[in-house]
């Protein structure tokens, strides 16, 4: 199935309040145990950088693994952003968690590296995804986790349906459809191997980690683990 690229930005509040609201609990879950996974026994208590934070639930996931963190979110969309920093009030981790509104690669972050880089679902919202690895060498250094995970595109229109009805059936319609043409713009798991080696980050494992999920995992250096 042909790549269909959809919007970068997820910037209406009917989107970003059906975006919030939805019933993410399982992925979102299956998330930080796959990082549990490929980084058994790790306790990250520096900063963490979250690209593509949306409303903000991986970062305050990741800042309740690691209570000893920091979590910087950023994200182009300005009403996701208003959800996250009203949630990080709501459970008093304003001191924990920073959100940023920008558009990598340009956008300018507090810290010059990060213990942790983790993204879950950009990649496929990105025209140009060099942008992503870019940003990712920009703030790593040679011990920085790498953890990006994102919707994985199937080999035709009607699985991608088949995915939207099994995942979101009972999902508002504007998630069911946003989620459909999520999957149309995802990309394969060789198209992401071949972004990984012109970046040279080919050291990095790539994986399917569920029917609609890849990983993206391993340490900057490529040392392992």
């Amino acid at each position: 199935m042909k790549r269909i690229p959809e919007p970068e930005l997820m910037d209406t509040p009917e989107q970003a309040a059906a975006y919030a609201e939805a019933d993410f609990e399982e992925p979102h879950s299956q998330i930080v145990s796959q990082f549990q996974r490929v980084f058994p026994n790790v306790e990250v208590s520096g900063e963490i950088l979250d690209l593509g934070c949306g409303p903000g639930d991986i970062a305050f996931r990741f800042a309740r693994l690691f209570p000893h963190s920091r979590v910087t979110g950023v994200d182009g969309s300005h009403e996701m952003l208003k959800l996250s920093e009203e949630r990080a009030e709501t459970e008093a981790l304003t001191n924990r968690l920073t959100f940023i509104q920008g558009i990598i690669p340009g956008v300018p972050l507090p810290e010059q590296s990060y213990d942790a880089i983790v993204s879950n679902s950009l990649l496929h919202h990105l025209h140009h995804p060099e942008h992503l690895w870019s940003t990712v060498r920009a703030y790593s250094r040679p011990e920085t986790l790498i953890f990006i995970a994102d919707l994985m595109r199937p080999d035709n229109p009607e699985t991608a349906r088949e995915i939207m009805e099994k995942h979101s059936g009972n999902e508002p319609e504007v998630l069911q459809r946003d989620f459909y043409n999520s999957l149309h713009a995802a990309f394969e798991i060789e198209e992401i191997r071949e972004q990984l080696q012109q970046a040279d980050l080919n050291h990095l494992q790539v994986e399917p980690i569920s029917d609609r999920h890849l990983l993206v995992w391993g340490r900057f250096d490529g040392a392992p683990f």
